[in-house]
């Protein structure tokens, strides 16, 4: 909103320079996008969408009488309705002053005005001309720029119809009806459908109700007899159509926010005000005005004490009323007693849509008390507060784990498109979709944290990042309902390159350890990894892993077919994991740390060299060891694998390191022996292995 700084004046006498003005103003909630010095001073104003009514002067006029206690000198509401007795002889007789307005869509636009005048088109004065170019509008004529200017200065959209070219002398607002088409103003026929309000004449469209008007009712240098518009129309139907044609205007910005359902009649007030400034026209029948229902205004109790809580300070009574009347609130004084015991019953003007209860009042006491003058503390809580969401910790472990071992978190947005999310989703489902998509790069929501994680990984690739290590912590949205997800992708090198060895691209046991240490981290001890035939996965370099009894996720090499859709070369491997945090917080074991002093005796090591199916887990040959070995196995660790010469088709040598300690005495040989007997015959008798 581009704030004309003499214009500001004429409405509140504003002393202060053009820089405090800007100051001040941002101190209470309205970004200064800049400031623009010269003849016409201007503030280019960003306001929020919760604020409509400052998408005028006289907005951001209130704004600068409450900050200064000044009094504002243009009142709207005291306006007074230009127009007299239609039977009079004030009135000339002609039957283009015999005019109609029916409202048939009352739940799209719930008040509709509209004024005949007769006018003389031609060029704005200056000052007119010159007041609108400083904010950003172009001049075109004074019938348009009166519109315009009305529009700035008190937020209320209007339109102008040639009334020689509507059909009857009618305005009828309806719906538009099936395959109707329009040219708008700016020259593109628009196709229409049912949810769309239109203004019509007796016969055709010749408006889009609240964005924009037709070509075939537009003024033109010949225009003698003109209907003026000025109407609420309902903000979700005007951002729907908005958004459905691709066409936004000054005026559908304003009615998608949130119009005042009370300003239509006194902007007809003031553009005829300066028509008769200007001598471009004159009223020729009196304004008529379609409110079918009329609408309340709301009130909502204030009180001192509620203040002081959201605040964390009180705010002196007698002030809550000076910072609250000028910006358009009646403030009445209700319960009396101590300063903290007061309350106040506050009217709320139509203009204010943003401020339905209590909350938003304080915040406009807030505002202007000064959110700088509150003190910087926490507010005292009472001692039953509810325990912390076990969410956050849980997010700060995987973080802890994951970063420490060597991965950057990644945050990606949980609205995806369609194609990215099909193959993460649970066979048999579509992901969730979106009602109201912003494109369709956003038009679903993620059935899985891997989907973005991939495309950060590409984009990394594509600017010359070949070893990438990201991970993240979020939501993902399945069948079964929005759950909570630490997933990771890693492509490239499995370490740092040094000079002191060749460099080795990730594989899937780099995964896997990654699996583990997030695993340990939550006082998991014992993880299984069970073959996976998981979709998404290579078959074969895919586990699903496994804790006491319950599935936690999976990890392994993403499909290539997968990766290449998303853009990430093709030859190169991914290997990702995606770990449901939720299953693994409740197998995790309790958060507690216990010191074990160093071993008193020695360990004994064997070394066995066995043979087995190259399709043999190796997880099943671990499990097998240790349900055959006794109390006394400490360790095992496989340190050789080898196929090739001297070894059969179909078979590997496996090489494992068993250490062997009693924390009590010192074991013999015997014992070490006869435990490693009774290992080899487990998996002799398992597994069909041979000792080499």
């Amino acid at each position: 909103m581009r704030l004309v700084y003499n214009w500001l004046r004429e409405i509140v006498p504003v002393t202060a320079d053009v820089d405090t003005v800007a100051r001040e103003i941002s101190l209470r909630g309205f970004e200064v996008a800049g400031v623009e010095y010269g003849r016409e001073p201007v503030i280019d104003f960003e306001i929020t969408a919760n604020r409509p009514d400052c998408l005028s002067h006289i907005g951001l006029a209130r704004e600068a009488s409450a900050i200064w206690g000044l009094p504002a000198v243009l009142e709207i509401s005291a306006i007074p309705v230009i127009g007299g007795d239609q039977n009079s002889d004030s009135w000339p007789t002609d039957p283009r002053q015999v005019f109609d307005v029916v409202i048939e869509a009352p739940d799209l636009c719930p008040r509709y005005c509209a004024q005949v005048f007769q006018v003389t088109i031609a060029p704005s004065p200056d000052w007119l001309r010159d007041r609108l170019e400083a904010a950003g509008v172009r001049a075109i004529n004074n019938i348009v720029d009166v519109t315009n200017y009305v529009m700035l200065e008190i937020g209320q959209p209007m339109h102008a119809f040639d009334l020689e070219r509507l059909a009857r002398n009618r305005i009828v607002v309806r719906r538009a009806v099936a395959k109707e088409s329009i040219r708008t103003l700016d020259g593109i026929d628009r196709h229409l459908d049912g949810d769309m309000l239109v203004i019509a004449d007796a016969e055709r469209a010749v408006a889009i109700g609240g964005v924009m008007g037709g070509a075939n009712s537009e003024i033109s240098a010949t225009t003698t007899w003109i209907a003026l518009e000025s109407a609420y129309f309902e903000p979700t139907a005007v951002r729907r159509t908005s958004k459905k044609l691709g066409l936004k205007t000054e005026a559908s910005i304003r009615f998608e926010r949130g119009g005042d359902i009370e300003m239509p009649l006194n902007g007809i007030s003031r553009a005829a005000e300066l028509f008769a400034r200007i001598g471009a026209g004159v009223p020729r029948a009196l304004p008529i005005d379609r409110y079918p229902r009329l609408r309340q205004p709301k009130e909502v109790v204030l009180r001192a004490s509620r203040i002081a809580r959201l605040l964390g300070q009180a705010v002196p009574p007698d002030d809550v009323p000076r910072y609250l009347e000028p910006l358009g609130f009646l403030v009445r004084a209700g319960k009396e007693g101590k300063e903290i015991d007061r309350e106040w019953t506050v009217t709320v003007p139509s203009f204010r849509v943003d401020v339905t209860r209590e909350e938003d009042l304080i915040e406009e006491v807030g505002r202007h008390y000064g959110f700088d003058r509150l003190p910087v503390r926490f507010p005292v809580l009472s001692a039953h507060q509810p325990p912390p969401d076990p969410r956050i910790a849980r997010d700060r472990l995987v973080r802890l784990a994951l970063t420490s071992a060597g991965f950057s978190e990644s945050i990606t947005f949980a609205f995806i498109e369609k194609p990215a999310a099909l193959p993460f989703c649970t066979p048999g489902f579509e992901p969730a979709a979106i009602a109201n998509p912003l494109s369709e790069k956003f038009a679903v929501l993620r059935p899985s944290l891997l989907p973005g994680l991939v495309e950060s990984c590409t984009h990394n690739r594509r600017r010359g990042r070949k070893d990438v290590r990201l991970f993240e912590a979020g939501s993902r949205f399945t069948a079964a309902g929005e759950g909570r997800s630490a997933a990771f992708a890693w492509c490239g090198a499995s370490s740092d390159p040094h000079w002191s060895a060749p460099a080795r691209a990730v594989d899937f046991f780099d995964a896997k350890g990654a699996v583990e240490l997030l695993c340990s981290a939550f006082g998991v001890g014992t993880t299984e990894f069970v073959p996976s035939s998981c979709s998404y996965l290579v078959r074969g370099r895919a586990a699903e892993v496994r804790a006491g009894g319950a599935s936690l996720g999976v990890v392994g090499q993403l499909s290539p077919a997968i990766a290449e859709a998303r853009g990430f070369p093709a030859g190169e491997a991914i290997y990702v994991a995606e770990i449901d945090t939720e299953a693994l917080g409740a197998v995790a074991a309790p958060d507690t740390l216990r010191a074990e002093s160093l071993p008193r005796f020695p360990s004994i090591v064997r070394d066995v060299s066995i043979l087995v199916d190259d399709t043999l887990p190796a997880a099943a040959v671990r499990g097998t060891i240790r349900s055959a070995a006794p109390a006394t196995l400490a360790s095992i660790v496989e340190f050789d694998r080898y196929q090739g010469k001297g070894i059969p088709d179909g078979r590997v040598s496996l090489s494992l390191r068993l250490t062997f300690r009693a924390p009590e005495r010192t074991l013999t040989d015997e014992e070490a022996q006869e435990a490693t007997e009774r290992i080899v015959e487990a998996l002799r008798t398992s597994h069909g292995a041979e000792r080499r």
